[in-house]
């Protein structure tokens, strides 16, 4: 297991269209090989371009790529999953598409393994416990709700969750999620349609007014699409603001 201190770090430039002054972006390499990149995604930065314009993980990653090996011209990068926009954590990205295919396949087949820490209100009623739902996305407002089974269009949703630390005083709930399908918000969806709706989540009714939303991608773990090892990379997000709440437990996550 690689967790995310002491890792290689690259103050990656912003392209002439995204940049403010003379802005960098960091960038944390947890791992990297002739096949593959596991690096942790900042929060507020989404996964690949869109229609924002903003600086996105593909772009900051190519970047350092022509960087630290010089090269001229386009440089490949596969896109193998995503993190919504305001949430940090751990992404692989693929550098050959050998390898992209392979890992997605892996995602395909559910043998890629994602969790996060969620900070949600309330105290829940089990301390363990799976969430299984039906989910239908709102393209227009890029939302999710939960429907009945048997509804058009409406995706499977599975999670199993952990509840770590729950503090009275705030009341407000530490959750790790083991994330078994990857569906649009299923983590914010679930929890918020059962009253338990993640700090700082202000599309889906969460505390914390401006607040950063407390959902992290923490831990990842997958087979080497080329020596076919497990590997598992784990970071946790800054001990401050929605997270301060992790500080006595830290050390057991």
């Amino acid at each position: 297991m690689v967790d995310g201190k002491n890792n290689a770090q690259f103050w990656g430039r912003v392209p002439n269209c995204a940049r403010k002054g003379n802005k960098m972006q960091k960038l944390n390499v947890l791992f990297e090989d002739n096949h593959i990149i596991v690096v942790e995604k900042m929060v507020n930065i989404p996964s690949q371009a869109d229609k924002t314009g903003d600086i996105d993980m593909l772009t900051i990653i190519k970047d350092y790529l022509k960087e630290k090996y010089n090269k001229p011209g386009n440089v490949y990068l596969g896109l193998v999953h995503r993190l919504d926009r305001p949430v940090g954590g751990v992404m692989v990205f693929a550098k050959t598409s050998k390898a992209a295919g392979r890992l997605s396949e892996q995602v395909r087949v559910k043998d890629f393994e994602k969790k996060y820490l969620v900070v949600v209100n309330g105290k829940l009623e089990h301390m363990k416990g799976e969430f299984e739902d039906y989910l239908l996305k709102n393209e227009k407002k890029n939302m999710s709700r939960v429907v009945p089974e048997g509804t058009k269009n409406s995706k499977y949703a599975n999670l199993e969750y952990e509840v770590l630390k729950y503090n009275e005083e705030i009341n407000l709930s530490v959750v790790r999620v083991h994330l078994h399908t990857g569906r649009h918000h299923q983590i914010r969806v679930q929890f918020s349609s059962r009253d338990h709706s993640i700090y700082g989540d202000q599309k889906y009714g969460g505390r914390g007014h401006g607040k950063q939303i407390a959902l992290w991608a923490y831990s990842l773990s997958f087979l080497h699409p080329v020596t076919k090892e497990r590997m598992e990379f784990k970071v946790l997000p800054e001990i401050n603001g929605s997270w301060k709440i992790l500080e006595d437990i830290k050390e057991t996550i």
